[in-house]
């Protein structure tokens, strides 16, 4: 059986309160379960021990993120909790062997020590701005993607040596929501992607 770990990244600040993260954490708690896995969880905000986690991870198939935008990136908690939990699992050497480069090339390898290939990730994240303000190459993100936008964090991943699944995405969530649709377009996107 395979087991998943989720990761809310969603904090309790402003006025959303983390509440649509932490909505989409349930949604994915609940379709998983129904799908057979064994699911796992950690909400950042309330606190975590960093050697913990690393074991969680490693006793993962899959790790879930699910967090909102903000300010063109990811909540610092998050970047936190991936600083220091990747950290606790390289000191052990069970996340990576080094940077993957050796003396006799030191120019050649950087970002192959990871050692966690046989593990998956997936970020879900919210984002108040529409589709189109990451798809269209004149407007603000230039056409670059969710995935362009997170680049950074799937590096940090493929670093260790995990590989991504498709992203999912609820967009325009203050102006637009559509909070059934977000809730049925999770299902499916999960169901599609794990089932």
């Amino acid at each position: 059986m395979q087991t998943i770990l989720l990761l809310n990244g969603g904090k309790a600040f402003c006025e959303s309160g983390g509440k649509l993260s932490a909505a989409l954490q349930e949604v994915a708690k609940e379709t998983l379960e129904s799908l057979g896995l064994n699911v796992i969880e950690t909400h950042i905000d309330k606190g975590y021990d960093e050697t913990q986690e690393a074991q969680k991870i490693l006793s993962s198939d899959v790790l879930i993120w699910q967090f909102p935008g903000w300010w063109m990136g990811e909540p610092w908690i998050v970047k936190e909790y991936i600083d220091k939990v990747f950290m606790a699992g390289a000191k052990t050497g069970q996340f990576l062997i080094g940077d993957g480069r050796h003396r006799d090339n030191p120019n050649k390898n950087y970002g192959t020590g990871g050692l966690l290939k046989r593990k998956k990730y997936l970020f879900s994240t919210t984002w108040n701005a529409p589709l189109n303000a990451f798809e269209d190459k004149n407007e603000f993100f230039g056409g670059i993607g969710i995935d362009g936008v997170n680049l950074h964090l799937h590096k940090a991943h493929e670093f260790v040596g995990m590989s991504a699944l498709p992203s999912f995405t609820c967009y325009d969530v203050v102006k637009n929501p559509k909070a059934e649709q977000y809730i049925a377009d999770y299902r499916a996107h999960l169901r599609k992607v794990l089932g």
